[in-house]
């Protein structure tokens, strides 16, 4: 499965075969001071699927995707990377097999945006594999679109190109598994069909993507499964169309929902129940909603 480098004990991840399991946790259960954030979770993400983890606030994604990154230690329970605890892999090893978008991208330097996006190069050093460095390069910051700023700082770049030129970076990685937190929380609508559209196409090129997404007609659009955690556990996991349910998502998410097919996709849509007369722009079935402000301009 694995070929040794001729230099060091590092090694090569091979492609993995479709349904092999890159990633999972096993009655992981994880503690924040007296406060048990995931309690049990058993999850595998496998090589050819989009895996999306939604819930609301606090449910425990993140640290779940921390978790599988290998940047939150477990209290208990196992998490695996490639078929191995994620403990018995060196950090440069454990790069080559998996990269991750955290929420948030910060440099304290004003690194020009390609210089970023080369960062993701850096557990190749030293392999066969460098000689490719320029190449994926290229080609991450075109599917990211983030081209035509190749030489502005980093610093200088708006929220959501900060977020593309972020996600661009994991691309370049080339680590058949992508953990990506929130990837879309920045973006506008085009650009989070982009990145929910990268992700579909990473998996059907046999890498293993869990995206943690609060967009559920986003997940439910692009993602092969879903697991929707609640409380630190997980509620339902399995296909968007078999989990969307409108009980167990009114539950979870306290907030009356219904979920219903899209007219020409089939997939589901999940539209909050609001109250009747709720109509913003006075149209029938309600009057105005009344703000406290004048009805007329000052005069």
């Amino acid at each position: 499965m694995t070929r040794l480098l001729a230099r060091g004990r590092r090694t090569v991840p091979a492609r993995p075969a479709p349904g092999t399991a890159l990633a999972e946790a096993v009655d992981l259960h994880i503690r924040l001071g007296r406060r048990e954030i995931l309690a049990g979770i058993h999850l595998t993400a496998r090589a050819g699927e989009v895996l999306a983890l939604v819930g609301p606030n606090g449910a425990g994604k993140s640290t779940l995707l921390g978790a599988l990154a290998a940047d939150l230690p477990a209290g208990s329970g196992e998490v695996r990377v490639d078929g191995r605890p994620v403990g018995d892999w060196s950090a440069p090893d454990l790069a080559l097999r998996r990269s991750v978008l955290p929420q948030s991208a910060a440099l304290s330097f004003p690194f020009p945006v390609e210089d970023v996006v080369r960062m993701g190069r850096a557990p190749w050093a030293g392999t066969p594999f460098a000689e490719a460095d320029e190449e994926a390069v290229a080609t991450a910051m075109a599917a990211a679109e983030v081209t035509a700023f190749a030489a502005r700082p980093f610093s200088a770049l708006s929220g959501g190109e900060r977020a593309r030129v972020a996600l661009a970076r994991v691309l370049a990685q080339r680590a058949p598994l992508l953990l990506l937190d929130e990837p879309t929380a920045a973006l506008d609508l085009r650009h989070q069909e982009l990145v929910l559209r990268i992700c579909r196409e990473r998996a059907a090129a046999g890498d293993a993507v869990v995206v943690v997404l609060h967009d559920l007609g986003l997940a439910a659009a692009y993602a092969d499964r879903t697991a929707v955690l609640h409380g630190g556990r997980i509620a339902a996991d399995g296909p968007p169309a078999e989990v969307f349910e409108d009980a167990l998502l009114s539950r979870v998410y306290r907030q009356p929902v219904e979920v219903l097919p899209h007219p020409r996709t089939g997939a589901p849509l999940v539209v909050p129940v609001r109250a009747a007369g709720h109509v913003p722009d006075g149209t029938p079935g309600g009057a105005p909603e009344r703000t406290g402000m004048p009805d007329g301009p000052p005069v």
